[in-house]
C-alpha cells in the first residue's frame, strides 16, 4: 500500500526545516489563487505595473514635489488621483501619462488644491480596507474583480466586470462609512 501525502501537507512538514520560509510559501500560494481569479492576462498585469512605475518616475522628474499624485493602471486604463497646485500641472501630468507605452485611456481626477494631510490619506486607506472587507463579506461578486482606490473620500472602482457586479460594487461602496462619492471606471464584459 502506497501512502500519498497531499502537496500542501508536504510543504507544512518541510517548513520546519526551512526556518522562516513558510510565509514565503503561503504568500506564493495566495498569489497563485489571486492570479487564477484575475481577468487580466499575465502580460497585461505586467504592463499595468510598468505603466505605474514609468508614470511615477516621469512625474517625479518633470514636476515639483509640492504635490501628491497617485497613478493606478488597470487593463491599460489609467486613473490619476491626488492634488496639484494648478490646472497647468494637472494637464501636464495627463500629457506625460498619455505618452507612456500601452496607455489606452486616462481618467485624470487630480484636484487643484493643497496637498492632503497624512490623516486624510490614512482615512482614505481605512475606507478602502473597510470597503474591500464588505465586498468579501457580502459575497455578491468576486471581490478580486474590483480594485478600490479612495482619494479624499471619493471611492473609485476599477475592474473588468459584468453590469450586475458593477452595480453591486457601487451600491456597497455608496453605503460605506466615509465614502462621499463613488466613481465607476469599469470595463464591462456584457
Amino acid at each position: 500500500m502506497t501512502l500519498r501525502v497531499p502537496f500542501v501537507l508536504m510543504l507544512v512538514f518541510a517548513s520546519g526545516s526551512l526556518q522562516g520560509c513558510l510565509p514565503v510559501v503561503a504568500a506564493g500560494v495566495g498569489t497563485g489563487i489571486a492570479l487564477a481569479q484575475e481577468r487580466r492576462s499575465k502580460d497585461t498585469l505586467i504592463e499595468d505595473k510598468q505603466i505605474e512605475i514609468q508614470a511615477n518616475d516621469s512625474i517625479e522628474k518633470q514636476f515639483s514635489s509640492a504635490m501628491h499624485v497617485n497613478v493606478t493602471s488597470y487593463n491599460h486604463n489609467v486613473l490619476i488621483t491626488g492634488e496639484v497646485p494648478d490646472e497647468a500641472t494637472k494637464a501636464g501630468i495627463g500629457m506625460v501619462v498619455a505618452g507612456i507605452k500601452n496607455v489606452r485611456d486616462i481618467n485624470n481626477e487630480l484636484a487643484i488644491s493643497g496637498v492632503s494631510s497624512i490623516a486624510s490619506r490614512s482615512n482614505d486607506g481605512l475606507i478602502t480596507s473597510n470597503l474591500k472587507l464588505r465586498f468579501v463579506n457580502e459575497k455578491r461578486f468576486n471581490a478580486e474583480h474590483v480594485k478600490v482606490i479612495t482619494e479624499n473620500g471619493t471611492v473609485y472602482l476599477l475592474g473588468i466586470v459584468n453590469r450586475s457586479e458593477a452595480d453591486a460594487a457601487a451600491e456597497i461602496a455608496s453605503t460605506s462609512k466615509g465614502a462621499r462619492q463613488v466613481v465607476k471606471i469599469f470595463e464591462y464584459l456584457d
